[in-house]
């Protein structure tokens, strides 16, 4: 029979090693293709480029981390113009009159984004607005809280002048 020490170790030891397993297999699913290029800055303007492009098909993933059909093709369509010796910009400018402004991660600064660009930052100043809104509101409602009238005053004192009174005599009461 074996002891609970033992099994507990045992238990550890395989729970780590399935662990790392499913960690390292997320590696064996990464989109792997080869490409040659004629020099060095090609194959650093590939990497770059297919990490700055989103997949038209997917949702919200690069062309560097998709494998759908749609992405192997601009993958190969990429490999192409750069072999070509388009500029980086040609490239981009090529992608997004076939692909429109969802191909970009970075969309460009024009009428059609000035949501996307400006809309968090009008949404921080409206939360900033709406926070000093109501502290001002809190302070001038505990401002108005803490001065009372004569009546009141007197009222109040006259309370809790009472109060020990009362409670003095339901004590001696029991």
């Amino acid at each position: 029979m074996i002891s609970p020490l033992k099994y507990s170790v045992t238990l550890a030891r395989l729970s780590v090693i399935v662990l790392l397993s499913l960690c390292f297999s997320v590696a064996a699913h990464a989109v792997v293709e080869i490409y040659e290029f004629d020099t060095e800055s090609q194959r650093i303007r590939y990497a770059s480029l297919i990490e700055e492009l989103r997949c038209p098909k997917c949702q919200n993933q690069n062309l560097s981390g998709s494998n759908s059909e749609i992405s192997k093709d601009l993958r190969r369509e990429l490999h192409r113009l750069l072999s070509e010796g388009k500029s980086d910009q040609e490239i981009i400018d090529f992608m997004v009159a076939r692909y429109g402004d969802f191909v970009l991660y970075r969309p460009r600064l024009q009428q059609s984004t000035l949501v996307l660009w400006f809309g968090p930052l009008l949404l921080l100043l409206l939360g900033f607005a709406v926070l000093a809104v109501i502290i001002v509101r809190r302070r001038r409602l505990n401002a108005g809280d803490s001065s009372l009238s004569d009546s009141d005053e007197a009222r109040l004192q006259t309370l809790l002048s009472k109060e020990p009174a009362s409670a003095d005599q339901s004590s001696k009461g029991h």
